[in-house]
């Protein structure tokens, strides 16, 4: 474990600490050269942001870091929206990247599951995490999908993709399958209803849910005065 072996008994670093940073330093490297310049707010800078949190909460939930730091560094090197709802691909280059760097199977197994089963798919569709670091990673990719930068990232999304801000004709949907959630015509404000006002209510872990309330609450704010403001009723 990343945690409990990272000292030895003198006080300086082992061997095995030494190499686990070093093969983070080289993920971290790795990924932020392949996604820099991305538009669609999956960018590098989400994922430092999702690296970072993850890293604290992960360590208040005591899991295994070294599993925890890797998923969130690799949890979109191909993130299926973009793959036309391929699910392996993902998986499978992380899978390349780690076996490069000599990564042991059962870690690459972990973090390739992690990977796989991260995103959201649909209200209607199970997102349950099995392990505690999957449930923290996931948890950091939600909080960077809510509060102040989910809304900035929800609208960079909208924009990418082409989709409408909001039109009131189109209503919000609970999609019942990924592949309905993938193909369904979407708006930037139904994206707030259709996901992310429900990622409160499926946070894992108890740090989660704390950080999740405020930022749940600042998207609802936001929402409220949109709202207002399109139908003409904040004069």
């Amino acid at each position: 474990m990343y945690k409990s072996s990272s000292v030895s008994s003198s006080g300086s670093k082992c061997p095995k600490k030494i190499r686990q940073e070093q093969v983070i330093k080289k993920t971290a490297d790795y990924v932020k050269k392949r996604l820099d310049g991305d538009s669609s707010g999956h960018d590098w800078w989400h994922v430092y942001r999702v690296w970072t949190l993850s890293k604290k909460i992960g360590d208040m939930e005591e899991a295994d870091l070294f599993i925890v730091e890797l998923s969130a560094l690799l949890h979109d090197i191909a993130d299926w929206k973009f793959t036309n709802g391929d699910e392996t691909v993902g998986p499978k280059m992380a899978r390349e990247w780690l076996e490069s760097l000599s990564v042991d199977e059962s870690d690459i197994l972990h973090i390739c599951k992690i990977i796989k089963d991260i995103s959201f798919k649909g209200a209607g569709v199970n997102h349950k995490m099995d392990t505690m670091e999957g449930m923290v990673v996931q948890d950091a990719d939600r909080l960077d999908a809510i509060g102040a930068i989910g809304i900035a990232r929800c609208f960079a999304y909208g924009g990418y993709k082409n989709n409408i801000m909001h039109d009131p004709s189109f209503k919000p949907v609970a999609h019942k399958s990924a592949q309905e959630y993938l193909e369904s015509k979407k708006t930037s404000i139904n994206h707030f209803y259709e996901k992310l006002i429900l990622l409160k209510d499926r946070m894992n872990t108890k740090t989660g849910v704390e950080i999740a309330d405020k930022r749940h609450d600042i998207m609802i704010e936001f929402l409220d005065d949109f709202l207002e403001e399109w139908d003409g009723k904040d004069l």
